[in-house]
């Protein structure tokens, strides 16, 4: 049976080869006239026989082509590479200055990482560290101030003028 395509109609698949060999007119008489009984009762198989018949005499009108050159494939291939460098060429240019980028950020961080591995071997043993002292807190300690201990700084200074002011 016919079944529907994007171009209308198909042939019958039984009919479709026999379609072919009818325009050519290889068949043998008989097939000849079972394939046009057919064509009479079968719309689809009608209708591809009349656009295959249509595309027949159009290339009958056209002329036959040249031949390609003995050239024309070293030519192609030619041109195909030319494209492939193109390309390459592109892909290169394109990652290139990230590329560039990538290795100042590497060599910026090894740079800096040897001079804190410098900076820790070396120069931080001469440093004299400062050690913090710890002793008890006690409940008196957060609300008077130690008055055995100057203050150290203006803003100690500060701090203390505002707190006795604040605590009258």
């Amino acid at each position: 049976m016919a079944k529907g395509t994007e171009f209308g109609n198909a042939a019958c698949a039984k009919y479709e080869a026999l379609l072919e060999d009818h325009l050519v007119g290889v068949l043998s008489p008989a097939d000849a006239r079972r394939v046009e009984a057919h064509c009479r009762n079968c719309a689809a198989c009608r209708s591809a026989l009349e656009q295959a018949s249509a595309s027949v005499r159009l290339l009958s009108l056209s002329e036959p082509s040249d031949s390609p050159s003995p050239a024309f494939t070293s030519a192609v291939m030619a041109r195909i590479r030319e494209v492939e460098r193109d390309r390459a060429v592109e892909r290169a240019s394109f990652w290139q200055p990230l590329v560039r980028l990538g290795w100042r950020f590497a060599a910026t961080a090894t740079l800096a990482l040897g001079v804190l591995i410098a900076y820790d071997a070396g120069w931080a043993r001469h440093a004299q560290r400062s050690v913090a002292t710890t002793r008890l807190i006690g409940v008196s300690d957060l609300f008077i101030p130690d008055p055995a201990k100057p203050p150290a700084d203006r803003d100690e200074v500060l701090m203390m003028v505002a707190e006795n002011n604040h605590a009258k």
